[in-house]
């Protein structure tokens, strides 16, 4: 079975190297463990400084021209016209495609691979109107052109299979005609740390809060000072605030950390490798999540995997996905993160039931058991779509 997979996400091309910016890449990349091809089809961006994730060399990439964002309409609609052609060719040597959406050039692509008979599965890993509405506010014409995005995706899910991350956009897709839930998991077996670790996850005087993520709009970190200002001023124990991630509101966290005069308690780390991330699990004392809008995050599967409590704001697919495994509070109540996290780090019994928790939640979501899932789905729905063709 040969598949082409498509992204909105930007791709950079280093000799004969592909990177991405976002890790998914890499969960896709191990699809070709369960098929006989892979193509990932992406924008190549000639000027992306920040591309950390490799492609895997086993995967074809189709190039297709840039554009910055869709929140430019002009410059991408120019763009999408020019890959009409590179997307047409890219079904040449394949037998279906998945496409993660909703995307405007997702709808050429269905519509392409509809005509030359190849199987189509939809795909979708985030909350299209909250995060428009977050990313973007105040500009009423993208909230309502992301709105109709939403509302086509699913109407075309009617007719297709869909992959779903998290349990919440899969109760949105439930009238596609299949939906698998997806959890996007980089954890292996291996990496799943020892059932001594709820012994180990007891906190010292420091207590170190992480947060693990991209500073953008929707991921709400401004939120992360004020939860920490709020813990000093409890008095008793020390906080500290790690941060691992980089996006275009590093500047702004900066600024509100040394407006509340906490500089020295916290520390921006930047892009973080993962297998240097999973050190930052391990030392941590809890893991806080501030976001506006999600599907699932894998942040949390990488926490579960290494023992680590998780506070984090009740949005998304969470609740349904682990909500005995997470501390939930409502979504910018800063009082109410603070005093999760100060429970999690006081109360040793309702620590060791959260590690225990994250621990069996992340065996049952490791990188094998969820990519030969998301295998199956692709290769019965794809084969379905070819035997009814005949």
């Amino acid at each position: 079975m040969r598949i082409a997979v498509f992204t909105g996400h930007a791709y950079q091309r280093e000799g004969n190297s592909v990177y991405a910016d976002r890790a998914f890449v890499l969960f896709v990349g191990y699809l070709v463990e369960f098929l006989d091809r892979v193509v990932l089809l992406g924008r190549l961006d000639p000027h992306m400084d920040r591309a950390r994730y490799e492609l895997s060399p086993e995967v074809a990439f189709v190039a297709l021209p840039h554009y910055h964002s869709l929140a430019r309409p002009v410059q991408a609609s120019v763009a999408m016209l020019r890959s009409l052609p590179q997307a047409w060719r890219a079904l040449d040597g394949v037998d279906g495609i998945w496409v993660l959406g909703p995307h405007p050039l997702g709808f050429a692509l269905i519509a392409f691979a509809v005509v030359r008979r190849r199987g189509v599965v939809l795909g979708v890993r985030q909350d299209t109107i909250a995060y428009v509405r977050s990313r973007h506010p105040g500009r009423p014409l993208l909230f309502w052109a992301g709105a109709v995005l939403e509302g086509a995706w699913r109407l075309l899910a009617r007719f297709f299979p869909t992959v779903a991350v998290g349990p919440d956009l899969a109760e949105h897709y439930r009238h596609s005609r299949q939906v698998h839930e997806l959890t996007v998991s980089l954890v292996s077996r291996d990496r799943l740390a020892p059932g001594g670790e709820v012994e180990r996850r007891t906190p010292g005087n420091v207590v170190t809060i992480l947060s693990v993520g991209r500073l953008e709009d929707e991921k709400n970190p401004l939120m992360l000072p004020d939860v920490l200002s709020e813990l000093q001023g409890r008095g008793g124990r020390r906080w500290r605030l790690v941060v691992c991630g980089e996006g275009l509101m590093e500047e702004a966290l900066l600024a509100r950390l040394a407006d509340l005069g906490l500089e020295a308690c916290a520390e921006l780390r930047g892009y973080v490798p993962f297998d240097e991330l999973l050190e930052d699990y391990r030392s941590a004392d809890v893991l806080l999540s501030t976001s506006w809008t999600e599907g699932f995050p894998q942040v949390f599967v990488e926490a579960f995997a290494a023992g680590l409590p998780v506070v984090a704001t009740d949005v998304g697919g969470i609740r349904k996905a682990a909500g005995e495994t997470v501390m939930l509070v409502p979504p910018g109540d800063v009082e109410a993160a603070a005093e999760a996290i100060h429970r999690t780090v006081e109360d040793d019994e309702l620590r060791r039931r959260l590690v225990e928790a994250g621990l069996d939640w992340a065996a049952l979501h490791t990188t094998e058991v969820e990519i030969a899932r998301l295998a199956e789905f692709l290769l019965a729905t794809i084969r379905g779509n070819q035997s009814a063709d005949r």
